[in-house]
């Protein structure tokens, strides 16, 4: 089951569904869930494909929220596999064939996920897959802006995690681990529900060859205080369930999030950065108050 999350996206979704249209694996079933759109996307998407399946859940629940109600309901239909992918991408025709096939060859892989290109600059990758240094508290795209030229090779690749914007999930990891974790809201809950399953025994990997087109700008999310925040907050709650100790909380707080702030506030070339600054700093004082899921900067 293919489970699309979408608000006010109506674009980017009907191209992707377009190219879902175009898949070369007959055994799926879309869905999209629109998370409170107010721009026509209900009825876009019912006129121009009558046949997926739609879920409305009446409010911005979030990504995690969004696609935790397709994921009960992929569960509620007996599906075998969810693949949870973001509206604002486009797919090679084999992409699902590949990743379903990685999945089935080891009974131990839980999650799967492809190589994801900029849609903008086809040729040049946005992740194949993702590391976590601990002892930093980081996370990092494999292959970020990287040409792709082969580097990657055509074997499965075991990786820490794979990005939300494109995974197949055994629906059996689901009910060994459970949903993504609410308290996130958006950004690291692929990071920590991807931690969770490797904890519990899972494999997870990355398919060099499915392939797929992410419409991501990385200067607009840098530019966004909405995005500042979640990614800041968030970041220490993947420490916290992590169990991780000392080390990386100290290099998190200290070292990146300490120097930023100062480079923020001292260097003339960042002083623009005013509103980045103020969401950082709610979103630690938020983390320290125990205040997670949807939250707006204010």
């Amino acid at each position: 089951m293919i489970i699309v999350l979408n608000w006010n996206g109506l674009a980017d979704t009907l191209a992707c569904l377009a190219s879902l249209a175009r898949l070369d694996y007959p055994a799926h079933e879309v869905v999209v869930v629109d998370n409170g759109s107010t721009d026509d996307s209900v009825a876009a998407v019912r006129a121009t494909y009558p046949r997926v399946t739609l879920i409305e859940t009446g409010e911005n629940l979030g990504y995690v929220g969004g696609n935790n109600v397709g994921l009960e309901y992929a569960r509620a239909m007996g599906a075998d596999y969810a693949l949870l992918l973001n509206n604002d991408t486009e797919v090679a025709p084999d992409f699902l064939r590949l990743l379903v096939e990685a999945a089935e060859a080891n009974p131990a892989t839980g999650i799967v996920g492809p190589t994801i290109y900029y849609f903008d600059r086809p040729n040049v990758v946005w992740s194949a897959g993702g590391d976590i240094d601990w002892r930093r508290g980081r996370t990092r795209m494999i292959g970020l802006d990287e040409v792709d030229q082969g580097q990657f090779g055509h074997t499965l690749r075991p990786v820490d995690f794979v990005t939300g914007c494109a995974m197949l999930i055994k629906m059996s990891l689901v009910e060994q681990v459970g949903l993504l974790d609410a308290r996130f809201f958006a950004y690291y809950e692929e990071t920590e529900w991807c931690v969770r399953a490797a904890r519990a025994g899972f494999k997870i990997l990355h398919v060099p060859q499915a392939k797929i087109w992410h419409k991501i700008l990385p200067e607009d999310r840098e530019a966004s205080p909405q995005v500042q925040y979640y990614m800041t907050r968030n970041r220490l709650l993947l420490l916290k369930l992590s169990e991780t100790g000392a080390v990386p909380w100290l290099n998190t707080l200290l070292f990146d999030y300490g120097r930023t702030l100062v480079s923020w506030t001292l260097r003339p070339k960042w002083r623009d950065k005013f509103l980045q600054r103020h969401a950082m700093l709610q979103a630690i004082r938020d983390y320290g108050r125990g205040r997670f899921g949807k939250v707006e900067v204010v």
